[in-house]
C-alpha cells in the first residue's frame, strides 16, 4: 500500500510549506497605511487621499489667473500636476472652512440618515424652533434606525438661522494684508510739534493692525518693520499689498503695475 502525500486538490503542507497569503501555521497579514470608505464603491476600502486645503487651492487658482502655468504652479505649490489641472476646472474659492466643503461633497460613505433629509428640512421649514429631540421622534416615526447624533448634526445645518448683521469683507482669511508708512504732527504740552512716523499693518479679513514708530521710511526700515508685523500675524499671508513706495519700486506703469523692483526690497521678499 502507498500513501500519496497531497494532491492537486491537497498540496502536501508542512512547516515552511508557503501558499498564496503566508506560510501555512501563520496568519496572513497586510499592512495598509491609511484607508478610507470610498463613496462611489460603496463599502470597498482604498487608500485615503489628502484633501487639499481650500486656501492651498485658493493660492493656486490665484497663480493660474495671474498667468502662470500649471507646470510652474504645481513647482511653486509643491502639489502634483493633475491636481493643477483639476482645480483650475473648479469653481472658484469662496471660504476656507474644509469641514464644511467635504460636508457638501457627501466625502465618506452614505449616511443612512440622507434619505430623511427632506423629511427634516420640511419639518424645520414648518417649526424653525422644535426642539432636536422632536425632530428624532418624528424621523423615527418615518422608519429612520440609525443614531441620534448624526440626527442632530443634520439639524444643526438645517435649521433656519436668525438673521444676523450684514458684514462685508473683501477677502478671505489669510488672502492679504496691507502696508504703508504714515505720518503724524504731535503737539507736546510744552508746546513743541514733532513730525512721527510710523509703519502700519493690517490684515484684510479680521481689520487686524500692527504699528511701529520707525525713525525713517528707508527700504531697510520698511523690511525690518514688514517682518516684525508678519511675525505678530503669526504667518505670511497669500498676498502683502503695498502702495507702491520708493522703497520698494523703482518704476512702474500708468496701469499700476511693477516694472522694476527696488533690488533690496525684492531680494527680502524672496528671503
Amino acid at each position: 500500500m502507498t500513501t500519496r502525500h497531497g494532491s492537486a486538490e491537497n498540496p502536501p503542507q508542512g512547516p515552511g510549506t508557503r501558499v498564496p497569503g503566508g506560510v501555512v501555521g501563520q496568519r496572513p497579514t497586510m499592512k495598509i497605511d491609511s484607508i478610507s470608505m470610498d463613496s462611489a464603491d460603496c463599502g470597498v476600502f482604498a487608500p485615503e487621499v489628502a484633501v487639499l486645503p481650500l486656501l492651498e487651492r485658493h493660492a493656486v487658482q490665484v497663480l493660474l489667473a495671474a498667468g502662470h502655468g500649471p507646470a510652474e504652479v504645481a513647482e511653486l505649490r509643491k502639489v502634483a500636476a493633475r491636481t493643477v489641472h483639476r482645480i483650475a476646472k473648479e469653481s472658484a474659492v469662496v471660504h476656507v472652512d474644509d469641514a464644511a466643503e467635504r460636508r457638501s461633497r457627501r466625502v465618506g460613505r452614505p449616511s443612512q440618515l440622507e434619505a430623511f433629509r427632506k423629511l427634516v428640512a420640511d419639518t424645520l421649514a414648518a417649526e424653525p424652533l422644535l426642539p432636536s429631540v422632536g425632530v428624532l421622534h418624528r424621523v423615527r416615526a418615518a422608519g429612520y434606525r440609525g443614531g441620534k447624533s448624526a440626527l442632530y448634526a443634520m439639524v444643526a445645518l438645517a435649521r433656519p438661522k436668525p438673521p444676523g448683521v450684514m458684514m462685508r469683507f473683501e477677502a478671505v482669511p489669510g488672502e492679504f494684508s496691507q502696508h504703508d508708512f504714515g505720518q503724524v504732527l504731535v503737539r507736546y504740552l510744552g508746546g513743541k510739534v514733532e513730525r512721527v512716523r510710523f509703519f502700519a499693518s493690517r490684515l484684510k479679513y479680521s481689520r487686524y493692525a500692527q504699528v511701529s514708530l520707525v525713525p525713517d521710511e528707508t527700504t531697510e526700515t520698511l523690511v525690518r518693520a514688514w517682518a516684525e508685523h508678519l511675525a505678530a500675524f503669526g504667518g505670511v499671508p497669500l498676498l502683502c499689498v503695498f502702495d507702491r513706495p520708493r522703497t520698494i519700486a523703482d518704476r512702474w506703469r500708468k496701469d499700476g503695475t511693477v516694472t522694476h523692483w527696488n533690488a533690496a526690497f525684492a531680494q527680502a521678499a524672496l528671503d
